[in-house]
C-alpha cells in the first residue's frame, strides 16, 4: 500500500536527512518545531547549522556511525522524546530520521512480561 503524504499530518515532527546531513524531507510538525531556524526553508540545507555544539558534534558521529541516538528533552514545560535513527533504502544507508514526539505528562506506563 503506497501512503503518499502520510506524515504530512503526522502529530509528532519529522526531518529526514541524507548520510551528509542534507534536509530531504520535513512535516509541518518539523517545519513548526524549527520555525525559528527558517521552516521548509531548511529542506536542502545542512542540519548541522541547526545544531549547536555539542550536539553538531554528535550528529556527526551519529552520521558517520549509523547509531541510533535517543533521549528526551523539556522545553516551555513541554516534554518531548528526540529519536535518531538510521534510514535505508534497498538496504542501503540512506541517511537518518529524527522524529520529536510530545510525551504527555499523564501518559501511563505499562510493564508487561
Amino acid at each position: 500500500m503506497n501512503l503518499p503524504g502520510w506524515d504530512t499530518e503526522f502529530p509528532a515532527a519529522i526531518t529526514i536527512c541524507d548520510p551528509e546531513g542534507i534536509v530531504l524531507r520535513m512535516n509541518q510538525r518539523a517545519a513548526q518545531a524549527y520555525a525559528q531556524d527558517g521552516g521548509l526553508a531548511l529542506i536542502g540545507s545542512s542540519a548541522l547549522n541547526c545544531h549547536p555544539e555539542p550536539a553538531r558534534t554528535k550528529m556527526l558521529e551519529m552520521l558517520k556511525s549509523r547509531e541510533k541516538n535517543i533521549y528526551t528533552i523539556e522545553k516551555n514545560g513541554v516534554k518531548k522524546m528526540v529519536y535518531h535513527s538510521p534510514w535505508y533504502q534497498d538496504g542501503h544507508y540512506a541517511g537518518f530520521v529524527e522524529l520529536l514526539l510530545e510525551i504527555p505528562s499523564d501518559v501511563p506506563h505499562f510493564i508487561r512480561e
